[in-house]
C-alpha cells in the first residue's frame, strides 16, 4: 500500500487527481438526495397541507440535524480519525436515504426521517475537509476543497435534474426514490476509494486548548463569524429558489406539477453556476488571497439577495441571469472560508475548529429558511392555500443583509490572511 505522501504526488499527479475524482464522486451522488425535498416543496404543500413556515420547518430540520451532527462527528474526527466516520457516515446516509423516499408521506414522517438523514450526511463534509487537509499541501489545498464543494453542487444539480424529469411523471414519490437509489451509489463509491487510504496520525500537544488554540484565535473566529453569515444567505437561497421560480412560471400559464418540474430545471443551471463557482474560487484564492475572494463574494452576492425576490414580473431572462450571478457568488466562498480555516487552525484541533464552526452555520442555516416562510406567508396571507405566491422581495431580503456584515468581516480578513 503506497503511504500518503507518495499519493498526493504534490497534488498534480495523475494517481492523486483519480482519487481526488472518487473521492469527489462519492460526495456527487450522496448529495442528490439533499435538494429533492426543496424542488418538491410547491407540490408537497398542496398534498401535504403545509404552509410555507411548515415546508421551511422540514428545510430548518434537516439543516439543525445536520448542524449538531456535523459539530459532533467533527470532535470525534480528532480522536477517532475522519477515515471511518466518512465511512460509515456514507452507509448511514445511504440506507436512510431509502427509509426517506419508502415512508416519508406527510409532514411528520418527513419532518423526522429528513432530519434522521442529515444526521447521517452531518459525518461526510468536515471530515471529507479533513482528509483533504491531510493530503493536500497548503498552496493545492484551495484547488481540492473547491473540487470536494463543487462535488455538492454536482450532486445538487443532478438531484434537481431527476427532480425536474420525475416530478410531473411519478409526482414526489418517483422523484424521492430516484434520488435514494443514487444515494446507494455515494455509499458504494466512498467504500471503494477510501476502505485502503492511510491518513497521518494526528499529533496532539498537551500545552496546547481549544481555548488557546480557537477560541482565542482571533483569525479562526472572524473566519467563523463570516461562515456563519454565509451559511444564511445560502441555505435559505437552497431551501427556496425552487419555490420561487415554480411560482414565477405558474404565474405565467404553468400548471402546478409543470411549473414545480421546470422549476427544477431551471434552479439546476443555478447550480451549475454554483459548482464552477467552487472549482474556480477555490484555486483562485490560491493566487489571489483568501479575504480578497471572499470579499468579492460577499459583495456580490448580498446584492442579488436583494434583487433576486423582487424580479418576479421581469422577463425570464433577467431571472435567470440575476439568479447564475447569485448561484456563483453566494457559494464561491465556500471552499475559500474552508481552506482559511485549515491553515488558521493547528492540525489537532482541526476537527473541533471545524465542529463549531458547522454548528453555528448550519444553525443559522437552520433559521433563514423558517424565517424565509415567515415573511412570506405574511406578505401573502393567502399564498399558503395556492401554488402561486407573489411577493417574494422581502422574503429574500432577509438572506441578503447578513451579507453586509460578511464584507465587513472580509476587509478585516485582509489584514491577518494571505
Amino acid at each position: 500500500m503506497m503511504k500518503t505522501s507518495e499519493m498526493v504526488i504534490a497534488a498534480t499527479g495523475e494517481r492523486a487527481d483519480w482519487w481526488l475524482l472518487g473521492l469527489c464522486s462519492s460526495r456527487v451522488f450522496s448529495q442528490v438526495i439533499v435538494m429533492t425535498y426543496a424542488a418538491s416543496i410547491p407540490i408537497l404543500q398542496q398534498e401535504w397541507g403545509m404552509s410555507a413556515v411548515k415546508a421551511g420547518t422540514i428545510s430548518s430540520g434537516f439543516q439543525l440535524g445536520y448542524a449538531l451532527s456535523l459539530f459532533v462527528m467533527s470532535i470525534l474526527a480528532d480522536k477517532l480519525g475522519p477515515k471511518v466516520l466518512y465511512l460509515w457516515s456514507m452507509s448511514a446516509a445511504g440506507l436512510l436515504s431509502v427509509a426517506f423516499g419508502a415512508f416519508a408521506r406527510g409532514y411528520h414522517s418527513g419532518l423526522l426521517l429528513y432530519c434522521l438523514l442529515a444526521m447521517a450526511l452531518g459525518g461526510t463534509y468536515t471530515t471529507g475537509l479533513m482528509i483533504l487537509a491531510d493530503r493536500y499541501p497548503p498552496e493545492k489545498r484551495g484547488r481540492a476543497s473547491g473540487y470536494f464543494i463543487a462535488s455538492s453542487s454536482a450532486g445538487f444539480v443532478l438531484s434537481l435534474a431527476l427532480s425536474g424529469w420525475t416530478l410531473p411523471i411519478g409526482g414526489y414519490r418517483l422523484s424521492f426514490a430516484a434520488a435514494s437509489a443514487c444515494s446507494i451509489l455515494g455509499w458504494l463509491f466512498s467504500w471503494g476509494f477510501l476502505r485502503n487510504v492511510r491518513l497521518n496520525p494526528v499529533v496532539h500537544h498537551e500545552a496546547r486548548t481549544l481555548m488557546t488554540e480557537v477560541l482565542s484565535n482571533k483569525p479562526v473566529l472572524m473566519l467563523m463569524a463570516a461562515y456563519t453569515l454565509h451559511c444564511w444567505e445560502l441555505i435559505g437561497m437552497w431551501a427556496w429558489t425552487p419555490a420561487f421560480l415554480a411560482a414565477y412560471l405558474a404565474s405565467r400559464g404553468f400548471d402546478g406539477l409543470s411549473a414545480a418540474g421546470w422549476g427544477s430545471y431551471v434552479t439546476a443551471g443555478f447550480h451549475l453556476a454554483g459548482l464552477f463557482a467552487s472549482f474556480l474560487m477555490g484555486g483562485l484564492s490560491d493566487r489571489l488571497g483568501r479575504a480578497f475572494v471572499i470579499m468579492v463574494s460577499a459583495a456580490v452576492s448580498t446584492l442579488c439577495s436583494f434583487t433576486f425576490g423582487w424580479s418576479m414580473g421581469l422577463p425570464f431572462a433577467v431571472v435567470s441571469a440575476i439568479g447564475l450571478a447569485y448561484a456563483f457568488f453566494a457559494l464561491s466562498d465556500s471552499p475559500v472560508l474552508s481552506a482559511a480555516l485549515t491553515e488558521a487552525t493547528s492540525s489537532s484541533f482541526l476537527g473541533r475548529a471545524f465542529g463549531l464552526r458547522s454548528l453555528l452555520g448550519f444553525g443559522a442555516g437552520a433559521v433563514s429558511p423558517v424565517l424565509f416562510g415567515a415573511v412570506l406567508d405574511w406578505v401573502n396571507p393567502f399564498g399558503s392555500a395556492e401554488l402561486r405566491y407573489a411577493a417574494w422581495g422581502w422574503a429574500f431580503t432577509t438572506l441578503g443583509l447578513p451579507g453586509l456584515a460578511t464584507f465587513w468581516i472580509a476587509l478585516r480578513l485582509n489584514r491577518v490572511l494571505r
